[in-house]
């Protein structure tokens, strides 16, 4: 494999959303390292509420279909989530709900994925409360998730004019995962 590819989303669709910077700055980031990056946002991906009834009289949506397409086409994914009431948001559970009914090769969309965490957030917490839960779920459909992530408060004024992060340690904690996020789908991803 000559490079690594990674998938970079964010649990937002808001205008001027602090994770979809924070998923931006990691697709950079990853490009910067030769990795092969891919920025998506779940509002190109309007889906129903995820329902079997709906699935048996309708089929799978078109959308959940294509993001598992875009998921099982990267050997990495980088989840960047903001905190709704110390959970995911409403969007991101459903599309990953969504996807994990899409059947693949390799069963689904989450198996022989690698996959790592974030969170932005204008509070004190940056989002952290929100990533337990993602992890959780991503590993209960088989997905690897690196214990490295990033969290970032005040995400307000953390983001520099280029986008990077301004503060210089949670700066340095983003290289390492990214870092961490390349060596493992790298060593993994032809094996998993």
């Amino acid at each position: 494999m000559s490079s690594v590819s990674v998938l970079c989303l964010s649990g937002s669709s808001r205008a001027g959303s602090y994770n979809t910077r924070l998923a931006a700055l990691v697709a950079k980031r990853a490009a910067q390292k030769n990795a092969e990056a891919t920025i998506l946002s779940l509002a190109d991906y309007p889906l129903p509420l995820m329902d079997e009834d709906y699935e048996r009289e309708h089929g799978i949506p078109e959308n959940a279909q294509k993001l598992a397409d875009q998921m099982v086409a990267h050997d990495a994914v980088f989840i960047a989530s903001p905190e709704y009431n110390a959970s995911v948001t409403p969007l991101l559970k459903n599309a990953m709900d969504w996807i994990s009914r899409v059947k693949t090769p390799n069963g689904s969309a989450y198996m022989h994925r690698i996959f790592a965490l974030g969170a932005a957030s204008p509070g004190g917490l940056g989002g952290m409360r929100a990533l337990p839960v993602l992890r959780q779920s991503l590993v209960g459909m088989l997905g690897l998730v690196i214990s490295e992530q990033i969290s970032v408060s005040g995400a307000g004024t953390a983001f520099s004019e280029t986008g990077d992060l301004a503060n210089e340690r949670a700066d340095k904690m983003l290289d390492g995962m990214v870092d961490r996020l390349l060596e493992v789908s790298k060593a993994l991803s032809p094996n998993y």
